[in-house]
């Protein structure tokens, strides 16, 4: 068979060692060789590792691939053949020159039928190892990635506005209609902003048949939704809800929770989205905290109030006692009355996760145009008229940014009170649902039905599924598409930046781990301690700029800024496709006998045992080696393991100060609403 044969020789301005532990590692290739799109490794025996590749060449689909390492000198010579690849090869040779310099000779030996018919040729493919080795020697260099300026001249505003017309155009947001009614949306928008509120009274100017949305009680249209929320208003208004005052709301997931968040937006007053799986004592924090005039609650949470002030009124969302003063009775006995837009608009303060003590409350920024819905557009395609089911908890981030996606496209909102896997199947087939928003748990337990009752429900309707909230473990991403088909969205962001990155299905078939790329009006930088820019492929802090940062803590602190840049607490890198790709939490990363390791990989090796069902790993203090892993894992039913075996199979695919010392295990792992492991209680159990 022909091969074609590519040479490329470098001088580097550093030492043969430090040039090795870049190129002799090749699960690091992705950082510096775009068409790399993901490594892992696959066996690490004595001699002959084997990696399992993804390459990406030129935006086709990934190609999977095993390399294996023929020949490996450290800082000398490393050979690099693959079974599919006859005659092919990849040789890089290392000899110094002088004290701090070394010739990197780079020797590719591609055969004719993988260079037929692409962009392979020597030439594209010497620019490609050219640039590969630039990368690598910027990062040696520490020069860092550039970020964004501050300071945007007024032709990138323009192309910026440009951008967000199209996105908008493209998603049927800005569409033709009858003049009438295109003018009473706009008015309805200048009047109210880009709020809740104005949200849904442009739909219901436009669309006031349309159905807003649908839970287990029913149905309402965008005009019922305008009309009942200015009724609840009004009668909140007699029991001194008011701008400027807070109100909190604890309802699961169904209508309710809109019509309270919508009313209490027409009366400018602030908003408390409670977590569904708050304590009576963590209640009781907050609204001594928050010091609410109201509580909206459903009545199943009656049991958590004995903490509460006797003079907190409470207005029950859902399933009431006789006797008790319900939503629903405030719509029918209040004035319909039309209200005046408040001085300002309320804002909505969703609460951080716990996980690891009290949750902080985070105020919400209100969008200053439909910019922000344009930014999530870019990369998720949701189009007008979708029938969307949101299964995230609207108190979450995500489960509200449905809601709010929902307004300016005049979808229809399906809600569910609780999450069950095969009612999420089965309403996405009677309902055609054309998108979903879901967390990750959602999505493993959908995954974790047979695959013949998961066969019962026609779900080709599915156009979307938009996962967040926590990491997609790359194992449920593979095993969702391959169910699904490439529907699959991952948004990486947080209580305090809102969005950060977008994964798309051919991001995610590339790299599954990867959060994707930045969307429109967004900007990600890897920085150091020092909040400085690091050099590409380089480990560092998140920080992600974007017109929808937080507004501080309503305790009155906020988080880290650098610029224009908020610090999001999460470490990762940039590869050289500019894919993001998030390490773990700050806190999270220990040093085990002088190496920074996370335990997210691990987790992600632990839940590829078959006998396990779900699996966390955290620090622990150690005498010898200052930190260690310990490991948390819950088993099938019926499942057997044992820890000796555990380690073992850790030890075959990571280093070795990766591996648990201490395997435990639980029942359960106890994780939030959004599928963030809550490691208080995890401790606890032990």
């Amino acid at each position: 068979m022909a091969t074609e044969l590519v040479e490329v020789e470098q001088v580097l301005g550093h030492t043969p060692q430090r040039v090795w532990e870049l190129v002799g590692d090749p699960a690091l290739y992705p950082r510096f060789v775009r068409e790399v799109a993901a490594v892992e490794r696959s066996t690490t025996p004595a001699r002959n590792p084997r990696y399992r590749v993804r390459f990406s060449v030129a935006g086709h689909r990934p190609v999977p691939d095993e390399v294996e390492v023929l020949v490996g000198r450290p800082a000398e010579h490393l050979v690099l053949v693959s079974p599919r690849w006859q005659d092919g090869h990849l040789s890089i040779r290392l000899e110094a020159e002088g004290r701090r310099r070394t010739r990197v000779q780079v020797v590719l030996s591609l055969p004719d039928a993988v260079t037929a018919g692409t962009v392979l040729t020597p030439g594209w493919v010497r620019k490609r190892i050219r640039k590969a080795l630039a990368l690598i020697e910027d990062h040696l260099a520490g020069r860092p990635i550039t970020v964004s300026p501050t300071r945007i001249d007024q032709a990138a505003k323009g192309q910026t506005a440009l951008t967000v017309a199209r996105t908008l155009a493209k998603a049927g947001v800005l569409s033709p209609g009858r003049p009438d009614k295109v003018v009473k949306q706009l008015g309805e928008l200048s009047r109210w902003g880009a709020t809740l509120v104005g949200g849904y009274r442009a739909a219901a100017a436009r669309n006031p048949t349309t159905t807003a949305v649908r839970d287990e009680r029913g149905a309402l249209t965008y005009a019922d939704i305008d009309s009942r929320t200015t009724r609840l208003a009004n009668g909140l208004a007699q029991r001194g809800v008011r701008h400027g005052r807070r109100v909190a709301i604890l309802c699961r997931n169904h209508a309710g929770l809109v019509e309270a968040t919508i009313a209490c937006g027409k009366l400018g007053a602030d908003v408390v989205l409670l977590n569904t799986g708050v304590s009576a004592d963590q209640l009781a924090d907050l609204v001594a905290e928050h010091r609410p005039i109201a509580l909206l609650a459903d009545a199943e949470f009656a049991p958590l109030f004995h903490h509460l002030p006797r003079s907190l009124t409470w207005v029950c969302t859902w399933a009431g006692a006789p006797g008790d003063l319900t939503a629903d009775s405030l719509v029918a006995d209040s004035s319909p009355a039309p209200l005046r837009p408040p001085p300002q608009p309320g804002r909505i303060i969703v609460l951080t996760s716990g996980t690891t003590g009290t949750p902080k409350g985070a105020r919400r920024r209100t969008p200053p145009g439909l910019g922000a819905a344009a930014s999530v557009l870019s990369r998720i395609p949701l189009r007008a008229g979708e029938r969307m089911l949101v299964s995230a908890p609207l108190f979450h981030t995500w489960g509200l940014a449905g809601m709010q996606l929902g307004m300016p496209l005049h979808a229809t909102m399906t809600l569910q009170r609780r999450f069950d896997p095969e009612a999420a199947l089965r309403v996405i087939a009677e309902q055609r649902i054309t998108s979903w928003f879901a967390v990750p748990v959602m999505l493993q337990r959908v995954m974790a039905l047979p695959a013949a009752v998961r066969a019962r429900y026609d779900t080709s309707s599915l156009r979307v599924v938009a996962s967040s909230g926590s990491a997609l473990p790359a194992q449920l991403v593979t095993a969702f598409m391959d169910a699904f088909g490439d529907v699959l969205y991952n948004l990486y962001g947080s209580t305090e930046v809102s969005w950060a990155s977008i994964a798309t299905p051919d991001d995610l078939r590339a790299a599954p781990t990867t959060a994707g790329r930045c969307p429109v009006g967004t900007k990600v930088g890897i920085l150091g301690a020092d909040g400085q820019p690091l050099p590409p492929g380089a480990v560092g802090r998140i920080a992600v700029g974007n017109d929808m940062l937080f507004e501080g803590y309503t305790c009155g602190t906020s988080t880290e800024m650098h610029d224009d840049l908020m610090v999001t607490g999460d470490r990762g890198y940039l590869d050289a496709d500019r894919r993001l790709f998030v390490c773990g939490r700050d806190d999270d990363m220990i040093v085990s006998g002088g190496e920074n390791v996370f335990p997210l990989p691990v987790e992600e090796l632990l839940l590829s045992i078959d006998e396990v069902a779900d699996a966390a790993v955290v620090g622990v203090p150690d005498h010898e080696f200052g930190q260690r892993f310990a490991a948390y894992l819950a088993l099938k039913p019926g499942a057997r393991l044992g820890a000796t075996a555990v380690q073992e199979y850790v030890h075959e695919h990571l280093e070795r100060f990766s591996v648990p010392r201490d395997i435990i295990f639980v029942r359960k792992v106890p994780r939030n609403a959004t599928g963030k492991v809550l490691k208080r209680l995890l401790v606890e159990q032990e």
